[in-house]
């Protein structure tokens, strides 16, 4: 495995933030409706780790450095189980665990039909994100993985439903979802190419006219 330690500090980091909002939460810490505040934070959590996951691939032709698509399965995964968890805080403080309540919430409120079809995006992705899946599907797992965009947006429409009095927050993770998506376009990516090249070769030459 490459990079363990940066794996291991990625795996601490988003283990730690959702034990720290689950304590918080246990200890009614998160104010007189903490069920409301955990499924809210889990939620803005699995589209943040959503969107750190599709910037790795930017990133990796900004600066050169392979290490940043290591960690896009890692981020892909950890958005994945934030989203289980933002799903299981719902069904359990908003819903009271009752599941035919759950139904009929997918029939009388789109939103929450919205988020159940990004969480099935995710499933897709997190299920095939192993190396066997990769070899089995072939050229089919690019392809598949394409999901992601189509999930990212519907992620996106259910956030807009949820915060409609306030979309100040929603409104920023769309521009930063906009902007990555922009940057997958061959034309931008080559320009990321050539852009960080130029810098690279720009901090080579001012160190070595230092060291001289």
């Amino acid at each position: 495995m490459r990079y363990p330690r940066w794996r291991l500090l990625l795996f601490i980091c988003a283990a730690c933030l959702t034990c720290y909002w689950l304590y918080l939460g246990v200890t009614a810490a998160l104010g007189p409706d903490p069920g409301k505040v955990l499924v809210d934070n889990l939620g803005q959590g699995a589209l943040i780790l959503l969107l750190c996951s599709l910037a790795m691939t930017p990133l990796q032709k900004l600066t050169g450095w392979a290490g940043w698509i290591s960690f896009r399965r890692q981020l892909g995964l950890w958005a994945f189980a934030y989203g289980v968890l933002h799903l299981a805080c719902y069904m359990y403080f908003l819903l009271g665990l009752d599941f035919s309540g759950f139904a009929a919430e997918l029939a009388d409120r789109p939103y929450i039909a919205l988020g159940a079809i990004a969480m099935t995006g995710l499933l897709a992705l997190a299920a095939t994100s192993t190396r066997w899946s990769m070899r089995k599907l072939g050229k089919r797992w690019k392809k598949l993985h394409r999901l992601v965009y189509p999930t990212l947006i519907v992620a996106l429409l259910h956030m807009l439903w949820v915060v409609r009095s306030d979309a100040g927050q929603w409104a920023l993770f769309a521009s930063i979802a906009a902007g990555l998506l922009f940057a997958r376009l061959p034309a931008i990516q080559h320009c990321l190419v050539k852009y960080g090249s130029q810098v690279r070769n720009f901090v080579i030459s001012k160190k070595t006219s230092n060291n001289r």
